[in-house]
């Protein structure tokens, strides 16, 4: 079984940054994809950013966050990372990060992923 902790989340002036960690436990898989998540108030959860922990570290972006966040995994593949820049109010959300194993397309769906962190709340202010 595989348990996600979130960590990173806080309250943080438009403009600003911020930088949320993943880490996970449980048996490892050479085939892991992780993704990051955001549920906003009344709207359903979409999909940031996802990265593929295999030799390519392929990654797909939101055009919605393309080119102001980074999603990146430290050496060991266990810690997931997002790198929040240029924030804006309407990135205040919930985020999950998520992770699964095998073959994956690098679609932001949340269908793709069974193992899910419990969430870190970011809110960016005007």
């Amino acid at each position: 079984q595989v348990q996600l902790v979130e960590s990173g989340g806080g309250s943080v002036q438009a403009g600003g940054s911020l930088r949320l960690s993943c880490s996970a436990s449980g048996p490892w898989r050479s085939q892991w994809y992780w993704g990051w998540f955001r549920q906003a108030p009344g709207k359903e959860r979409e999909g940031v950013a996802i990265i593929r922990a295999n030799q390519d570290s392929a990654t797909n972006y939101a055009d919605a966050v393309k080119g102001r966040f980074t999603i990146s995994l430290d050496d060991g593949r266990s810690t997931l990372h997002l790198e929040m820049n240029s924030l804006k109010p309407e990135d205040t959300a919930m985020y999950y990060c998520a992770v699964d194993w095998g073959s994956y397309d690098l679609r932001l769906s949340a269908d793709a992923f069974r193992y899910w962190g419990q969430g870190t709340q970011v809110t960016v202010s005007s």
